[in-house]
């Protein structure tokens, strides 16, 4: 039963690759179909990267056909560094799945034709287009473990780093100044349809990333399971409370651990407890507010 439970593991790590490849695709296909041709920006990293890449266009002249976009190798380029520090703080299963995103986004964003003319005439339906689909491609990479990479980075390497600190207030500062530049280099209707075209895109990913969901999990067993309790803080780095309890009906004594975990691990944490007690049942409280020392995941 153990490798079956195993095999299942490896069958839904091997998924969340594929659903890695297959996010990035429709994210490059949103950008270079709905937004790059009408002159609008990203945030983050990849809103830097093509800033640069329109740059670069004018000093190239028209040595860069229009049709090709090359923002998306200027943002892996970017992301070199911050692939160190994933790889070397936060974790190599992050590592390696963020890294396959930002990869086939340099090579979609590259190889998919981008139209001389906007889809839609609407700015604005093209903004909303763009950016819920772009926004519900990168929340399900995030629920497969991975990220866009930029400031998605930074964020959990600070928020492990310093308790208090807030990731949502990294990307206003740093999507403010690359607004304002756009302001100044372009013209404000490009910033302003810009910022409409994030908060359309960023209100997707919230609908899609359940990780900034925190559930209280509690696990009752009939053993006093010590593997239960190792694999959740070995595998998983989460701490538990528990304390004995007795049935009502039958009076046997019982175990019951507490964690608080993200709703995105609920399915590892049932793989954990059904691979050491198939007889235990679990109850979970989505929506726990956490206040102190909780780690806060991508």
């Amino acid at each position: 039963m153990g490798k079956k439970i195993e095999k299942d593991i490896i069958r839904k790590e091997f998924g969340k690759y594929g659903t890695i490849c297959i996010c990035a695709f429709i994210f490059a296909l949103s950008i270079n179909l709905f937004i790059v041709p009408l002159g609008l920006y990203s945030s983050g990293v990849l809103g830097i990267a093509q800033i640069l890449r329109s740059l670069i266009d004018d000093a190239a002249g028209s040595c860069i056909p229009h049709s090709v976009d090359i923002a998306g190798i200027i943002n892996f380029i970017i992301n070199i560094p911050l692939f160190f520090i994933a790889f070397r703080t936060i974790s190599k299963n992050f590592f390696f799945k963020t890294l396959l995103s930002v990869i086939c986004q340099m090579a979609f964003m590259t190889v998919i034709h981008i139209p001389s003319e906007p889809i839609l005439e609407d700015v604005l339906a093209n903004c909303l287009i763009g950016g819920l689909l772009g926004g519900a491609a990168m929340g399900f990479t995030l629920r497969a473990s991975g990220c866009g990479g930029g400031l998605d980075i930074l964020g959990v390497y600070f928020t492990k780093k310093y308790e208090n600190f807030s990731v949502g207030k990294l990307g206003i500062m740093v999507n403010a100044g690359l607004y304002l530049i756009c302001a100044v280099l372009f013209d404000v209707p490009t910033a302003i349809y810009s910022v409409i075209y994030t908060a359309c895109f960023t209100l997707a990913v919230d609908k899609t990333h359940v990780q900034n969901i925190n559930v209280t999990c509690l696990i009752f067993s009939k053993e006093k399971n010590d593997e239960i309790q190792q694999e959740i803080m070995s595998k998983m780095h989460r701490g538990i409370t528990i304390w004995r309890g007795s049935g009502a009906y039958t009076g046997e004594e019982t175990y019951i651990m507490a964690v608080v975990i993200s709703k995105y691990e609920k399915n590892q944490i049932k793989n954990v407890v059904r691979k050491s007690d198939r007889n235990a049942f679990l109850i979970f409280f989505e929506g726990t507010h956490v206040s102190g020392n909780f780690e806060k995941r991508l």
